[in-house]
């Protein structure tokens, strides 16, 4: 998985705090370690046994030494060339240096040889691996070499020999083994470190995709009431721009800061529901304490109250369907059987003129009460399917031969109008089929004192691109007045006393199911327009008859 940014600026400086910041301190000990030799050199010389030897060679190599801790702490800065090389080139050049301060200073006596210990547990701890032993091999080779080229070679006299060098070579290797396991705990300790790390820079970033996806508004706040975290959700129901964090909350939603306000004061007073200033959307708060590292802050849920009127309406639509589907099944019988008694009762010769329009009532009125029976049961059966690609201008032009036909009006009151000729539409034809005869029927009932007036038009064209089909069904009737158009949909809402309430509602649950959509639209000139608009179509249009 390719790192981003801050994740790439996070490991490089995690890998800094292990090799280029130890490394750049071991240059700044050697350049103090390297004026410290001078000034004591020169300043106090006859207090001193620094030199005493070889006073020219040590001060040459004290200069050198002083020199090189400057470059080699630029060379750090630079970081070139690679760090491993450095720090052993660094490490070794130490221990010849230090050899050579304690030659020229008269050997171990003069107590400079301590130092490769020094040298020694930094560069175990600085190159992981064997190479820290190493390092103590070949400081403890450089002091044997140097007592041996002083005593054999030059012939001096030194009250501190091979036994001393001995020991100071065992403390160098004993160092180096406890300066490995250290780096070694410490590289583990780093590497788990390191993998907690990236563990927790995901699971932030997952709780990050989780809260930006809740369908409830989140937003977060600090003391002072500004925004420290908000979701899109919540951005969408108050209508805020992307950057709103930071931002003072009063600014954001004063509503919803007087709110909290509120609740800070009396925390178990309940919230109420307030209106987006900018949405309109109507917003229900719950509020959360939440600890902050500066004080105490609060965690906002925000819910859309129209979900949750949806939701309860839902709720309350399946229980009433249970419950009208229960008492429709059992209606059914006795109506069918007063229908039936009925048809008897008509046909019998001893029954007057008078009782004979009493019986049409009856009738009437048992056949009305049997088709709410059945629209309540279709609304209370699953809905199923078969979408079918239909060239809509040869199926509405056979559907309005069946409606003329029918008797339900004249041939000039309907009309069909395709433009492109060609549309096709994907739905069922049996419900597509139910849904217009429908709002037909709807058209000319809602002008029952002059039904020859009404003039129904069917027009599909193509909406958007790449161009969606929908089909407009029109009429040049009174229309719907503009605070009724949000319940027209509603199951058993209706104006009418002889109607059930349930054919919209049941129009658009057939368009739903298709993956349409009806809607209403007023016209200009008063009267109504139902549209349906079609899914996309997923297969090859076929002629299906009205």
């Amino acid at each position: 998985m390719e790192l981003s940014y801050e994740d790439r600026i996070a490991e490089q400086q995690s890998r800094n705090t292990l090799t280029w910041n130890p490394l750049r301190l071991l240059t700044l000990y050697r350049l103090i370690l390297a004026s410290l030799l001078i000034i004591l050199y020169y300043s106090i010389p006859e207090n001193v046994t620094f030199g005493e030897y070889r006073p020219a060679l040590y001060s040459l190599i004290c200069f050198f030494y002083l020199g090189f801790s400057l470059v080699m702490g630029f060379m750090a800065r630079l970081q070139y060339p690679r760090y491993e090389f450095q720090t052993t080139f660094q490490i070794l050049v130490d221990i010849i240096v230090i050899t050579l301060l304690t030659h020229a200073s008269g050997g171990l006596a003069s107590g400079l040889g301590i130092l490769l210990i020094i040298a020694v547990a930094a560069g175990s701890l600085l190159v992981p691996g064997r190479i820290a032993f190493l390092f103590a091999a070949v400081a403890a080779m450089a002091m044997i070499i140097e007592q041996f080229y002083s005593i054999q070679l030059l012939g001096l006299e030194r009250s501190i020999g091979y036994t001393q060098s001995g020991l100071l070579g065992l403390a160098l290797f004993a160092t180096a083994t406890l300066a490995y396991f250290m780096a070694r705990r410490v590289r583990e300790s780093e590497a788990l470190a390191r993998r907690r790390g990236i563990d927790i820079a995901n699971l932030s970033k997952l709780n990050e995709h989780i809260v930006q996806r809740l369908q409830a508004g989140i937003i977060v706040t600090d003391q002072q009431h500004n925004i420290r975290l908000i979701n899109a959700t919540a951005r969408k129901l108050l209508g805020s721009p992307d950057n709103s964090e930071n931002q003072p909350l009063a600014q954001l939603a004063p509503a919803l800061h007087r709110q909290l306000l509120g609740w800070q004061r009396s925390p178990d007073k309940e919230a109420a529901a307030f209106e987006s200033a900018v949405t309109g959307t109507r917003i229900m708060p719950h509020f959360t304490p939440l600890g902050t590292a500066e004080g105490q802050g609060a965690l906002i849920f925000l819910e859309d109250m129209a979900a949750i009127v949806s939701q309860a309406q839902q709720m309350k639509l399946a229980s009433l369907g249970r419950l009208t589907a229960s008492i429709a099944h059992e209606i059914r019988n006795p109506i069918g059987a007063i229908s039936h008694a009925t048809q008897l009762l008509d046909e019998s010769d001893t029954i007057g003129k008078q009782d004979q329009r009493l019986m049409t009532i009856i009738g009437e009125q048992t056949r009305r009460v049997n088709t709410i029976v059945e629209n309540i049961l279709q609304l209370s059966r699953p809905g199923s399917s078969m979408p079918q690609s239909i060239e809509l201008e040869a199926w509405l032009t056979k559907f309005l031969d069946e409606f003329v036909h029918s008797g339900a009006c004249d041939a000039g009151q309907l009309s069909v109008s395709v433009t492109p000729r060609d549309i096709t539409a994907w739905m069922d034809p049996s419900q597509l089929h139910q849904v217009i005869w429908n709002l037909c029927q709807n058209a000319l009932h809602h002008r029952d004192d002059d039904i020859g007036s009404v003039r129904i038009q069917l027009q599909a064209t193509l909406s958007g691109t790449p161009g969606t089909p929908q089909l407009d069904i029109i009429d040049n009737g009174p229309g719907i007045a503009a605070d009724m158009t949000d319940q027209i949909f509603e199951p058993f809402y209706t104006t009418k006393s002889s109607g059930t309430g349930l054919g919209l509602y049941l129009a658009r649950e057939l368009c739903e199911i298709n993956n349409a959509r009806l809607s209403y639209h007023p016209t200009a000139e008063g009267g109504t327009c139902f549209r349906i608009t079609f899914p996309e179509n997923t297969g090859p249009a076929v002629s299906i008859t009205a």
